[in-house]
């Protein structure tokens, strides 16, 4: 069984990509809806969440446990990897974020070493530098262009309508484009779970010879690949239901779901 964790419903674009590459796979997914947004919150903060959201995926049974959020992996994976999971009771158990497999996606692909990148995130995730040095790892002649969407993941866990989350994403791409000084990124990553969910209007304001990647295809592709090399998270498996778990109210978040993804989740509130 592998959980996912997600501050909200941003997460669930990584889930679909997940269910559908493993179909065979159990998944049990958390959104910490209550506390969302991570994007703004103190690192100390996230770190404490995040952790609490993880045991709660071990203890219900997950070896494997993806954030599948960007936030929370710029801020607390590395913590987490190095200092609690070898200390703790979970000590045979993983936590595998989704930054590094995007970038290794990324930059497998460039046809030009030293092509404009921009990257979409988060205060936190922009904040930690972290997509500008996974990338320079990897290709150092890039170009990468970080922009702070500070408000986008909020507006869209809090319902704004369209016209409102159209001018976050205009605003943000004319930030991006006075810092390229007009020239289109060949590139552009969202580095955040929820902007796929309005990825429709990151297409209509930037260029359109700019290419989107898709975080949730990355993230499948190189999970696959940690399974194959990881056998013992790669378990036969009698498929369920899966399990969709929401720390704040069910109903709304349900709603939410079925407006934003287009299809119908289960959620229940976790105890």
């Amino acid at each position: 069984m592998i959980g996912l964790f997600d501050t909200g419903h941003g997460g669930l674009t990584i889930y679909q990509a997940l269910a559908k590459h493993l179909p065979q796979r159990n998944f049990i997914y958390f959104g910490d809806h209550a506390n969302a947004p991570y994007g703004t919150k103190p690192a100390s903060e996230i770190l404490e969440l995040t952790k609490s959201a993880i045991e709660m995926l071990f203890n219900r049974g997950c070896p494997l446990v993806v954030l599948a959020c960007n936030t929370a992996t710029a801020v607390a994976l590395r913590q987490l990897q190095q200092n609690w999971l070898p200390n703790s009771v979970h000590k045979n158990k993983r936590v595998l974020g989704i930054i590094v497999p995007t970038v290794e996606v990324a930059t497998s692909t460039h046809d030009d070493a030293s092509e404009t990148l921009v990257v979409f995130g988060t205060q936190r995730t922009i904040e930690s530098g972290v997509y500008e040095v996974e990338i320079h790892k990897r290709n150092p002649q890039a170009k990468v262009i970080p922009q702070t969407c500070a408000q986008l993941a909020g507006a869209i866990e809090n319902g704004a309508s369209e016209g409102e989350l159209e001018q976050l994403v205009s605003e943000a791409v004319r930030e991006c484009l006075q810092k390229t000084d007009g020239k289109a990124p060949q590139r552009a990553l969202l580095g955040c779970t929820h902007f796929p969910i309005v990825e429709h209007l990151f297409k209509k304001h930037l260029p359109t010879s700019t290419q989107i990647l898709s975080q949730g295809a990355a993230v499948a592709d190189r999970l696959i690949d940690y399974l194959k090399r990881h056998p013992e998270f790669a378990q036969n498996e009698n498929k369920q239901t899966d399990l969709f778990l929401t720390s704040g109210d069910a109903l709304r978040v349900k709603a939410d779901a079925k407006r934003f993804l287009g299809v119908f989740l289960p959620f229940e509130k976790c105890p």
